[in-house]
């Protein structure tokens, strides 16, 4: 590290015309989350902090700034659905970001098809290429150092149904940048996309 680093605590203010942070920790992967309430209407939003966290089972998470219709929907229902947003969907995806009432559907708002799903009851988007089902596990409200409650929630969710497009998988092998995810970057309208001429492989030391 330079000896003229640019330093900052954090509660003090960063100093610079964006906060780095989101810029930082990223790209990372979009939580596309389709849920409902206990009377069926439909909720669709994206959410930048979001990852998978365990291997067997499954489990999925995302973060929430504001106790928010997602989390809402999905604590009274126990299920959820996430969507692999793709370059062909940013627009629709954008669109279902959208700060609308509670009872707008946002499937429809961004003109998108809501699809049966195997396992849960909640619908997915018919376009997306990836879907995965996801039954709630937990539900986690996160706190600072200073052990002070923030608005914010944390969502978990074992992933018990996974739908991939075929034409995504080679030879049994799931094809990342063949889908085209985009990624979250920094700032206010920052996205990413990967690269299959950027790939390199490395292997863990035996």
């Amino acid at each position: 590290m330079p000896s003229n680093a640019h330093f900052y605590e954090p509660h003090l203010g960063h100093g610079l015309p964006h906060d780095p942070f989101n810029a930082i920790v990223g790209p990372r992967p979009i939580g596309w989350i389709s849920s409902h309430d206990r009377d069926g209407t439909l909720n669709l939003a994206p959410y930048s902090f979001f990852n998978g966290f365990n291997y067997t089972p499954p489990i999925v998470g995302f973060a929430s700034v504001g106790y928010k219709d997602s989390v809402r929907n999905i604590e009274a229902t126990g299920e959820f659905c996430w969507q692999l947003a793709t370059r062909e969907l940013a627009e629709p995806m954008n669109e279902s970001c959208a700060s609308v009432e509670a009872d707008v559907d946002e499937f429809a708002l961004a003109g998108l098809t809501p699809a049966p799903s195997r396992v849960v009851e909640v619908p997915h988007v018919q376009q997306a290429r990836v879907v995965f089902e996801c039954r709630l596990t937990q539900t986690l409200r996160l706190q600072s150092a200073a052990g002070d409650e923030l608005d914010t929630w944390m969502v978990f969710g074992e992933v018990v149904g996974v739908h991939i497009d075929p034409a995504l998988l080679t030879d049994g092998a799931y094809q990342t940048a063949e889908a085209r995810p985009i990624l979250r970057g920094g700032g206010p309208a920052d996205y990413f996309e990967i690269d299959e001429a950027r790939k390199f492989q490395m292997y863990r030391p035996g």
